[in-house]
């Protein structure tokens, strides 16, 4: 029997911002990236190792903040695997993506193998005093842990990095033609590496954020597709930081409220219900997709594409 009355709107909106807080930083940290000109489908594995980083450093020294630390670390490391092969030998984007991917998944299983089933220190939400008193407003605006806040300070940093600064407008510059950028002497490769490296940090938190809050413990796969949707994100919010965020809202959104129907007894397949928000997130795509021309006007006009200094 269906009760949709059972759904608490306040613990819907709490819950929603929580699990769009790993998404939404592993997209702003392969915007970034993909600004840069270089495309990054490694995401997935670096979220990963920085889930089992996080998750062994907060395990081992009881303390949340070091397990963040340790996660961009990791997710940093690994990127820089990725810019080594891609920037100085050269290698496909995409193929070299796709094996970081198997790779991290392969070396967080591996890592992780002494850690299924233990628990780590619960990361503190902030005390803001009376205000988190208020009803609804306190709980959902003001009753989180300070990575929710971060990731939407990140998101506006990265707007004002790329709208206002001269770092910003060189790294667009680099992502729209690298020949030209390079023939006024700016370091083509070093300011992609830099890009590559910032997005592995970011991918390292938010699949930190998922070991160490939103599923405080440690499971193989447990980023469960996360790198794949922030991918994804970074299209449907046409390589601008407000839309990134508004997708990663959207689509753990609609993770939270499958996972809400299925509690209310809602008359369709939990198998569907779980599906959904990957069958919506690949149905957006489809639609902004058929308008070609818009798409590629908003990509970086070299993204993807391999930069050879000839001087």
């Amino acid at each position: 029997m269906t009760d949709l009355a059972a759904i608490n709107p306040t613990l819907l909106v709490f819950a929603l911002i929580v699990a769009s807080t790993p998404i939404l930083l592993a997209a702003l940290g392969e915007l970034v990236v993909e600004r840069s000109g270089v495309l990054n489908l490694g995401v997935e594995g670096m979220m990963i190792v920085g889930a089992i980083c996080g998750f062994a450093a907060a395990y081992e020294s009881q303390s949340p903040l070091l397990g963040f630390a340790a996660a961009a670390l990791g997710g940093a490391a690994l990127s820089l695997i990725f810019a080594f092969l891609t920037q100085f030998l050269l290698s496909n984007q995409v193929a070299t993506g796709l094996a970081l991917t198997l790779f991290g998944l392969g070396l967080a299983a591996m890592l992780g193998q002494n850690y299924s089933g233990e628990a780590v220190p619960a990361t503190p939400r902030l005390n803001l005093g009376p205000i988190s008193d208020i009803p609804f407003v306190g709980r959902v605006v003001f009753g989180h842990d300070w990575v929710v806040y971060f990731s939407l300070l990140m998101a506006a940093l990265v707007w004002a990095f790329f709208k206002y600064t001269r770092p910003g407008l060189i790294l667009r510059a680099v992502g729209e033609n690298h020949d030209a950028a390079h023939a006024l002497g700016y370091p083509v490769v070093a300011i992609r590496v830099a890009a590559i490296a910032f997005g592995g940090a970011m991918a390292g938190l938010g699949g930190a954020y998922i070991s160490l809050v939103r599923v405080p413990t440690w499971t193989e796969g447990m980023t469960a597709g996360a790198g794949w949707i922030a991918l994804a994100i970074v299209v449907f919010g046409a390589w601008r930081s407000g839309r990134v965020v508004l997708g990663a809202y959207l689509f753990g959104g609609v993770t939270i409220l499958q996972l809400n129907l299925q509690a209310a007894g809602v008359a369709m397949s939990p198998e569907l219900l779980s599906a959904s928000p990957y069958l919506i997130t690949i149905a957006v795509l489809v639609v902004i997709s058929a308008d070609r021309s818009r798409a590629a006007l908003n990509a970086p006009a070299a993204l993807g594409r391999t930069f050879h200094a000839s001087s």
